[in-house]
């Protein structure tokens, strides 16, 4: 048996926050423990959970370590304690599956696909110019794009403001044509009554889906939006664990589940909130604007997943402007994207192989990232 004997902590450009978990036998796994903005708060979780739960352990223990990190505080979820067992979930998986020689998926049962449709972000945060970048991504390859579907935007808003929305997907649809998808991602900035008037009026364009039609703590008013429209509801990157999931699974509203695997507990939690959501007929396709890690650990849960069906990726993504995912990697190839698609990894552990002296660079150039606060015309404080 071999033990948990030390970790390193990188903070690194443009946002994230790396962790290496390495054993007796020099076995190192890595991790992406991060809340966006909250880099150093989740810092300090994951520091106090290693040291309070895994240091000396066994890392082939990986459930039961899970069970402690989570069960063994009294005040328990929420973004950054699952943020934080999210990225020590995903380095322990990669230390077993490395020391076994196996990709991960393989201990989950293997794979139930070779590869997976991934999407494209247009847009940025204001959308802006979408229609000319998605004939570029479409040109590139891609067969799914992503946008947000408004800036900031009032509690009831002017017809105007509908309409630009309206306007935008349909500039994308009629660029891209009907035989590529397109997510509409609302983003929580849309209180309900502007929710069931934007779904309504977005139909005629198909999207793929939209997203976070409001904010997670109104998951209640999901199957009152849901009755406006045909469009599929998608949300739950906000959303931490299976427990949150349970209401959304339970009253029907939602077709499409987006749990992060750097914020909902990691791999452990999420290929159980993937089982959960198969047994209500609910697709998934995770979240993840984040690092190489992150997309590493979904895929390895998209690969035994029946009901993913796309992913998310941040590949030159608006957030992206000071690093991007491809340059943390050793091989960056093992994220060619073909015809929309990227193939599962099926080197052993996540199947990734990190530029170590690369990471350490980079988090000596470090990073002060923070979401921008956007206030309205009155001066209160808008949904970002």
């Amino acid at each position: 048996m071999t033990e948990i004997v030390d970790y390193e902590l990188f903070e690194v450009p443009p946002r994230w926050l790396f962790l290496r978990l390495e054993t007796a036998d020099g076995t190192v796994g890595w991790g992406e423990p991060v809340v966006e903005g909250r880099s150093k708060t989740v810092r300090t979780a994951v520091e106090e959970l290693l040291d309070n739960y895994l240091l000396g352990e066994d890392p082939d223990r990986i459930e039961d370590h899970w069970q402690a990190m989570y069960r063994g505080g009294f005040y328990r979820g929420g973004p950054v304690l699952m943020s934080a067992i999210a990225g020590i979930d995903q380095a322990l998986w990669d230390i077993k599956g490395k020391r076994l020689g196996v990709p991960v998926h393989e201990l989950l049962g293997g794979a139930t696909r070779d590869r997976i449709r991934v999407y494209q972000w247009i847009g940025g945060d204001r959308p802006s110019d979408v229609a000319e970048q998605a004939r570029a991504q479409v040109e590139a390859g891609f067969t799914a794009l992503k946008m947000n579907a408004t800036e900031e935007i009032e509690r009831v808003d002017d017809p105007a403001t509908i309409e630009a929305a309206v306007t935008r997907l349909r500039e994308v649809r009629e660029a891209v044509g009907d035989e590529v998808d397109i997510g509409v991602d609302f983003h929580g900035r849309v209180s309900k009554p502007m929710a069931k008037r934007l779904v309504e009026k977005l139909e005629p364009h198909e999207p793929m889906f939209v997203e976070e039609p409001v904010l997670p703590e109104h998951n209640d008013a999901l199957p009152e939006i849901a009755s406006h429209t045909t469009i599929p509801i998608a949300t739950g990157e906000r959303m931490f664990s299976r427990w949150d999931f349970k209401q959304v699974f339970e009253n029907g509203a939602v077709d499409v589940i987006q749990p992060d695997l750097s914020h909902a507990g990691g791999i452990t939690e999420v290929k159980k909130i993937a089982s959960m959501a198969e047994a209500y007929d609910v697709a998934m396709a995770p979240h993840c604007p984040l690092g190489p890690i992150a997309l590493a650990s979904c895929l390895q849960v998209d690969a035994c997943s029946h009901n993913a069906f796309i992913q998310e990726q941040s590949l030159n993504i608006h957030y992206n402007e000071t690093s991007d995912v491809l340059e943390y990697l050793a091989d960056p190839s093992v994220f060619d994207y073909d015809d929309g698609y990227v193939q599962i990894p099926d080197e052993p552990g996540l199947g990734i192989d990190i530029d170590e002296d690369h990471v350490r660079a980079q988090a000596d150039v470090g990073h002060d990232w923070h979401n921008p606060v956007w206030r309205h015309d009155d001066g209160s404080v808008a949904e970002w």
